[in-house]
């Protein structure tokens, strides 16, 4: 008598759904991106074709888990990874002011850095008096004027919210400041070149909790008079303070969207379990 086979079924896992595309805004923008891709110098992949609009003087928050893009892709946009030889761009970053690609060839990077200011996770001024920490992005832009170096000096420090806690001390070192001053400080050497867009990187989370509400006041603040993008791990402060978030998993843009939807009725499943806290 032949044996009966034996039947085996093949179970496939259900592909995860596609990213959602930002819908086209009604607002003005500042910038555009658009099909970018990032590649590091050994060929890997961190970012993949992302597109998403950046509105003009408000605050676009960027989350996701760890090691999904949301730093890459926020150093891409001032060329930061240019200071690291065979990194690589592909696509578009375009400024709407002029129309300039800035991850272009034709695209100066000392020139990105000014027009996109960056401000990091840990504070970092030079190891320089208060005053020159701000004037170093002035100086780059080739103005030496005293008076016009000394205005834009202070007007930066008042924008920052730092004018009143150092002005009689200009000269002093900035390392003397606190970790909340030091980090007011680079968001004032930031602001001072007056650029378009001011990128800040997990900006408040070496900072106690008054030195944080401080940074998030002035951020709402600053969206006022210049386009703010932030990447955050804090999902509470994604939520007070901005106005769009983008939520990025494995180098992709899975979400964007007005921040109140993003938290409150997100339309993709994985921006959905990030935010309820499955993973993360």
């Amino acid at each position: 008598m032949t044996p009966k086979a034996t039947e085996t079924t093949e179970t496939t896992a259900a592909a995860p759904p596609p990213p959602i595309k930002p819908a086209p805004e009604s607002e003005p923008l500042c910038a555009r991106i658009e099909n970018f891709s990032f590649f590091y110098s050994n060929g890997m992949q961190a970012i993949k074709n992302v597109d998403m609009p950046i509105l003009d003087r408000k605050v676009t928050a960027i989350i996701g888990p760890s090691g999904c893009g949301k730093s890459t892709l926020l150093r891409s946009l001032n060329r930061m990874h240019d200071l690291y030889p065979g990194n690589r761009y592909e696509g578009r970053v375009i400024l709407e002011q002029d129309g300039e690609n800035l991850i272009g060839p034709e695209a100066d990077p000392v020139v990105v850095r000014l027009r996109v200011g960056m401000v990091f996770q840990k504070p970092n001024p030079f190891p320089k008096s208060i005053f020159e920490n701000v004037a170093a992005g002035l100086r780059v832009r080739g103005i030496k004027n005293r008076a016009v170096i000394e205005e834009a000096v202070e007007t930066a420090l008042k924008r920052a919210a730092i004018w009143d806690e150092v002005k009689d001390k200009l000269h002093g070192s900035a390392n003397d400041l606190s970790g909340g001053q030091q980090q007011r400080l680079c968001i004032a050497r930031a602001l001072a070149p007056n650029p378009e867009i001011l990128l800040l990187d997990e900006p408040t989370s070496a900072l106690d909790p008054i030195a944080t509400a401080k940074v998030e006041d002035l951020v709402q603040e600053l969206a006022e008079t210049v386009t703010v993008v932030i990447v955050t791990h804090n999902m509470q402060q994604a939520a007070r303070i901005s106005h769009r978030t983008a939520f990025m998993y494995l180098g992709e843009l899975i979400e964007f969207g007005e921040t109140s939807q993003i938290f409150t009725s997100p339309k993709h499943p994985s921006t959905e379990s990030y935010i309820t806290g499955r993973y993360g």
